[in-house]
């Protein structure tokens, strides 16, 4: 079976830290491919830096598409809302019955993850692999010996998708920080100006 790591996010938008990440994991793990799954915007929560669905999933799909090992997913965008992981899961395990699942998360997710919605379920039926972050909480001792959780070592990359648009509207150069496609289509469509 296919291991496939699923990397969560609202990639708003995708920079070059994700990549470097997700790279690392299909190089230095036995991850097969790494598919980012791109968060939908909620419908109740009408942030205004959150760029509209499709221009998120194009940002992913010009960053990623020479890799062949990464890929952009738009799969929750076609669940009901509000998305859990744990609903996700179960989706596309029935999609994908080929297939084995892996979670890619930050420490500091994985020091939150007793308040997720099936986080019971999730833990008994899927690996988790922990990639370390600078500004994290400590991880519960009974989460961090559970024998599905993975840490991994990753490069640990300080940048974030919400300075990046910060750093738009104030009018900074960021190219360097974004794939070059990516940057191409956020610059030509005048995103987060």
């Amino acid at each position: 079976m296919q291991k496939i790591g699923l990397f969560f996010g609202s990639y708003n938008p995708i920079h070059n830290g994700h990549l470097i990440l997700a790279n690392h994991f299909v190089e230095h793990t036995d991850i097969e491919q790494l598919w980012f799954v791109i968060t939908p915007k909620s419908p109740f929560k009408q942030k205004q830096s959150m760029l509209p669905n499709h221009h998120r999933l194009e940002l992913v799909y010009r960053a990623t598409h020479e890799y062949p090992k990464l890929y952009p997913s738009d799969i929750e965008f076609k669940l009901p809302t509000p998305n859990y992981t744990s609903d996700t899961l179960a989706h596309l395990e029935e999609k994908y019955p080929n297939k084995t699942f892996v979670l890619l998360m930050g420490e500091d997710n994985l020091a939150n993850f007793h308040k997720w919605k099936n986080h019971e379920v999730i833990l008994e039926r899927y690996a988790l692999y922990v990639y370390p972050r600078k500004e994290a909480n400590p991880i519960p001792e009974k989460i961090q010996k559970h024998p599905n959780i993975r840490i991994v070592e990753a490069p640990q990359i300080q940048l974030s998708s919400s300075s990046i648009r910060k750093w738009i509207k104030e009018g900074k150069n960021i190219r360097p920080l974004l794939p070059p496609e990516s940057w191409v289509y956020l610059d030509e469509m005048n995103f987060y100006k």
